[in-house]
């Protein structure tokens, strides 16, 4: 009796999902990377607070601004001397979120204030965007771990 060889046949696995996958995650991380780098300055010396909390909710549209010890404002990596010079860029930055539908009174501002730095500076910065319409602020700090009982009073150096 004569057997036929039947040719065998091989399998291959479909890679364009996987690197599909891997090119979606790049992008993702870059996008990532980008915002921390945006948020991170060295000028920036964060206060400590024991009561910060995560925001419960992701704004539509936000505003970062960081506030050096010496009352200059760093915003788009630019350096702005005074809190009067910010109208333009604000100005810009609302014709964009109106441009991607968003309305002004969901605007978040967020206010990265260095430690040392005077309240009143934080407070030219605040009166400048409601001049502009926007009036949602958040301000950033670091996270203290909570101390409990008496010691949670006492400043930390």
């Amino acid at each position: 009796m004569r057997f036929t060889k039947h040719p065998t046949s091989h399998d291959e696995a479909d890679l364009t999902p996987m690197i599909d996958m891997t090119f979606q995650l790049i992008a993702f991380f870059m996008v990532l990377i980008n915002f921390t780098e945006a948020e991170a300055s060295d000028k920036i010396k964060l206060p400590d607070s024991d009561l910060a909390r995560p925001p419960e909710t992701v704004p539509e549209y936000r505003i970062l601004m960081s506030i050096v010890e010496d009352g200059s404002i760093l915003y788009n990596r630019q350096l702005i001397d005074k809190a009067s010079l910010l109208e333009p860029y604000l100005t810009r930055e609302l014709s964009e979120a109106r441009a991607q539908r968003v309305e002004t009174s969901k605007v978040k501002v967020i206010i990265r204030g260095h430690k040392d730095v005077a309240m009143g500076k934080v407070q030219d910065v605040m009166d400048v965007c409601r001049n502009m319409g926007l009036e949602d602020f958040t301000f950033r700090v670091g996270e203290r771990l909570r101390a409990s009982g008496s010691a949670r009073f006492i400043p930390s150096d």
